[in-house]
């Protein structure tokens, strides 16, 4: 749904993320001025994908060097712009340093980000990219839920450095961001919280957590099978969708669980084994949960023995109405989200030689 406003000038910070080379695209193509943020603006390599965006679009995309960590350095990029998009941040759950790598990023990159709202007096509308992570912390946490669905009014109250590291991280982020808008009157704040976020990208990104998560149901990595391990998933374009419409929509407001599908690794294993089943080695197996128990934490430091007792064997269960009714929201089948991902992965040689499908 496209906004018949006139144009605006949007700053959409961490560029060449997964999420945002969507959003940029959006908005390029709807004739918006788009002002990104990248840490190396000259290195032609990583925004060659963005320029390309750019070149046949009636926006103008302008992109600008700034870091999350440093005071200030969003000053440039923000002058003349009518809405920031704040998408800028560490999406990762194995680090050495959860505080250092994961929470400082997250909340102070987001209060300088508003500190330079505050500085800016074109800027009328902030929306900043939260997740489901701040909404809940754990599968299990649905049962202190009223009607045991996470809604908008839900926080996470159970994550922390030592567990959920990550989910931590943007639970902070996304209440120093209230905080900030609760100290002025001048900007209005929207948030977007969306469950793991799947679907081709504007380019490979290959450090993202997404491209592995699905690289690993294809390239054998878990052909021993997967755990029941239930959570919300949503496609990346209807995410960038969802920040488009927060932008411009003025009545737009508050919090927005953005998550089309109630799922779990175990259907996301079924729904590509009916599709590459006999070409690649998709998972078959759902793995008892005293076994995740036990060789969960061996194999992946972040997979402790408290998150599989609260996650495996535990469904997800989220209201995503706010975001069809207030953002005018379609979601696409989660088959589809699945087989765009994996095709993208497939073209691009991921997983080597693959025999055309049948």
């Amino acid at each position: 749904m496209a906004h018949t406003d006139p144009p605006t000038t949007v700053l959409v910070t961490g560029a060449t993320g997964y999420v945002a080379g969507w959003l940029i695209k959006l908005l390029l193509d709807r004739g918006h001025t788009v002002h990104g943020t990248v840490r190396d603006p000259d290195n032609a390599a990583k925004r060659a994908h963005l320029d390309a965006l750019a070149a046949d679009a009636p926006g103008t995309l302008r992109l600008f060097k700034a870091d999350l960590l440093t005071a200030g350095s969003f000053a440039e990029a923000m002058a003349g712009c009518d809405v920031v998009c704040h998408t800028a941040s560490p999406f990762t759950t194995s680090v050495a340093d959860p505080v250092r790598d994961l929470v400082e990023p997250a909340e102070q990159g987001t209060r300088n980000v508003l500190a330079q709202v505050d500085a800016t007096p074109s800027v009328r509308r902030v929306v900043v990219t939260s997740s489901c992570a701040a909404i809940y912390g754990d599968n299990a946490d649905l049962e202190q839920v009223a009607g045991g669905v996470f809604t908008e009014a839900d926080w996470n109250t159970t994550s922390s450095v030592d567990h959920q590291a990550y989910s931590y991280s943007k639970t902070a982020a996304e209440r120093a961001a209230w905080a900030a808008h609760a100290a002025q009157d001048r900007w209005s704040l929207v948030t977007i919280n969306p469950s793991l976020v799947l679907g081709p990208g504007t380019t490979h990104h290959a450090s993202s957590e997404s491209f592995k998560l699905l690289t690993q149901f294809g390239d054998g990595t878990l052909k021993m099978g997967v755990p029941d391990y239930g959570m919300g998933i949503v496609d990346v374009r209807e995410v960038a969708e969802a920040h488009y419409q927060a932008a411009l929509r003025p009545e737009a407001e508050g919090r927005h669980i953005v998550s089309a599908h109630n799922s779990s690794f175990v259907e996301v294993a079924a729904l590509l084994a009916a599709r590459y089943g006999d070409r690649l080695p998709i998972p078959r197996r759902t793995l008892p949960k005293w076994l995740v128990w036990l060789v969960g934490p061996l194999a992946n430091k972040a997979m402790t023995r408290k998150v599989v007792s609260r996650n495996v064997g535990w469904p997800f269960k989220g209201d995503h109405s706010k975001s069809v009714q207030a953002l005018g929201l379609t979601y696409r089948p989660l088959a589809e989200t699945l087989a765009d991902h994996m095709d993208q992965l497939i073209a691009e040689g991921v997983f080597g030689e693959v025999k055309a499908a049948a």
